[in-house]
Formats: structure tokens, sequence, C-alpha cells
């Protein structure tokens, strides 16, 4: 996803790996996807930014792609787009749903088991950023946690079946803001009434998103299911319109000017990591991946390194049962 990352690039964290990227000089590209025929993908958010590249990348290499979007009629023109470009012959669908309503997910998710029989992966690439003031969703949440946090996690749950069935993935796609906020979850004041504050509340969202990835993992290697994959990445910074549909008048202008700039890149370029993690064989769960050059704004797509407060074990045990709770999703892992 892109400007998301609008607050981690202010901030310039100037940690990197000082690894070989395994992918070569290049990095991974979608040059190593091969023919995706019989493969289906399920995304969310895909009618602007790193959804629309990733969904548009996917279908010209064969697969099947169900958009999971709030707008149908912006839906409908994105299929419009792909079909002008790609041919009338690419299969691609679109069903209606708000990740910030939790009666949305659940009948989306319903739509979902009922027409799709397979899900290769499904990519969570949707997301709200930087909220000037303090919104509480129709469910009681803080908008940015219910958005990106609860909504995607009630998603996996409810879809989780299908996925294990399909032996599929969960792609994550995080922020590098995961790393400029208070670095663990505020279980004391989960909608932020007392120290709201758009990035902090952004980041916080962003690593319960990351967290979730992890513990997943933990979950279905304890249980034995390593056929299923849990994967977590990040966009970098890149041109696309997050920053302009949520963000403060201030921060869209500054967000502007930035995308204007070398060291912003472009959508389809910051969709790499989230179809590497859907596509590429044998990746490692482990890592967390995007671009990899200088304050992973841009640069060739491999394993970046992740915090150690991203992967507190406590913390994320406690998120699990928090969001289970909130949702009232139980995960069949």
């Amino acid at each position: 996803m892109i400007s998301q990352d609008l607050c981690f690039t202010i901030n310039r964290n100037k940690t990197e790996m000082n690894n070989t990227n395994q992918f070569g000089k290049k990095g991974w590209t979608p040059e190593r996807i091969g023919d995706l025929t019989g493969k289906t993908f399920v995304i969310t958010g895909t009618t602007s930014g790193t959804g629309f590249e990733a969904a548009r990348i996917l279908l010209s290499k064969g697969a099947k792609v169900v958009m999971l979007n709030r707008n149908p009629k912006k839906s409908e023109d994105v299929i419009t787009t792909y079909k002008n470009e790609l041919g009338n012959n690419i299969d691609v669908s679109n069903i209606t749903i708000d990740l910030g309503k939790l009666a949305s997910v659940r009948k989306a998710a319903e739509e979902v088991l009922k027409t799709v029989p397979h899900i290769d992966a499904l990519m969570l690439n949707a997301a709200i950023a930087q909220v000037p003031q303090q919104v509480i969703t129709e469910d009681g949440f803080e908008s940015q946690l219910g958005t990106n946090h609860y909504g995607n996690f009630l998603l996996q749950g409810l879809l989780f079946p299908l996925i294990e069935k399909s032996k599929g993935r969960i792609v994550t796609v995080g922020s590098m803001g995961y790393n400029l906020g208070i670095r663990t979850i505020q279980f004391d004041d989960m909608n932020w009434d007392k120290n709201y504050s758009p990035n902090g509340v952004y980041s916080q969202s962003k690593l319960a998103q990351i967290m979730t990835v992890y513990e997943l993992q933990d979950r279905l290697k304890k249980a034995g299911k390593t056929d299923i994959k849990a994967y977590a990445c990040h966009p970098g910074a890149s041109r696309t319109s997050l920053i302009k549909t949520s963000g403060s008048l201030m921060t869209r202008f500054i967000w502007q000017i930035m995308k204007l700039t070398p060291m912003v890149q472009s959508a389809e370029r910051g969709s790499y990591p989230e179809l590497m993690c859907a596509t590429e064989a044998d990746l490692d769960q482990s890592g967390f991946y995007g671009p990899t050059g200088r304050g992973y704004f841009k640069g060739p797509v491999g394993e970046c390194k992740l915090e150690p407060h991203a992967k507190d074990k406590e913390v994320m045990e406690k998120l699990w049962e928090v969001s289970e709770e909130a949702t009232g999703i139980k995960f069949q892992v």
C-alpha cells in the first residue's frame, strides 16, 4: 500500500539489513511469476494504488481475482479498465465490503464462501491512514484500528476454513509505520480516548496487523498445519491515494509534494512485496518483506529488518484474545 508510509517517510527510519538480497541485485520482480491459470486471489482495496496494480498483474498472468472493495461503482470502472487492457476473457469480479463495519465484513465473507470454491491467497491490502480526528465506528472501535486491524482480523477468521481447505496463504500488507508509535499495544485504552493522534493510532493499527501475522504463524505451527502460510510485508513509499482519502489537509499537502520527489516509487513497484508473498514458492514466513533501499522507502524487494517489539509473544497472545472477543470470531486453527 502506498502513502500509508508517509509518517515513516517523514520520520525516516534508517535501520536497514546488511544481508544480500536472496533475489539478486534487482530484488524480487513479477517476472518470477509463472502462469497462474487455475489460481484464485482474493484482494481487498483494488480500486487504486498498490491493490489496483497487484490485481492487474495477477490477471495478466492468468489468475482469477476476486476484488473486495467498498465502492461498487469504482469497482465496476476498474473491471472495465482491466478488460480494456487485458481482454474480456479475464476472470475478475467484485464483492462489496466495508472493513470498518463488522456486519459488512460478515456479509462479504459469506458471499465469498458461497461463490469462491478455492483461495490460493487472501491479500489484505486495504487500509485507512492518518485520520485527523478520532472517529468511532458503528461497532465502537477507533476507526483506524477498527478498519485496519479488527476488520481484517474478522475477515481472515471467517475465510480461514476455506483457506485451510485450499492450503492457501494470507498476506498482510503492513507498514514501516509500525515502528513509529509506542511499540506495544495500548490495551488500557484501545480507542485512544486520552491521547489520540493520527500517526500514533495508524502506527498502532499496523503493529496490530503485523503481530497478528506472526501469532497466526505460531498457532499454525503448533497445530501442525504447515500447509497454510501467513506473510507480512510493507509497500515502502509509493505514489497512491491513501493519504488523499483519509489524511488531514496538511498531511495531504505534504504528501502531494513528496510524491514529486525521487524518494517515492510507483504504485506498481509498491505492489511487488504483496505479490511476492502471494506467489513466491518456499518463501520464509518468518521474514518481513518490502523495498530494501535506504530507509526502506523503495529499492529492490526482499527481506527487511523487523524490530523485536513486533514479535513480543506476550503482547501478541493478548492481542489475539482481545481481537477474538472484540470481533466475535474464534479462529479454528
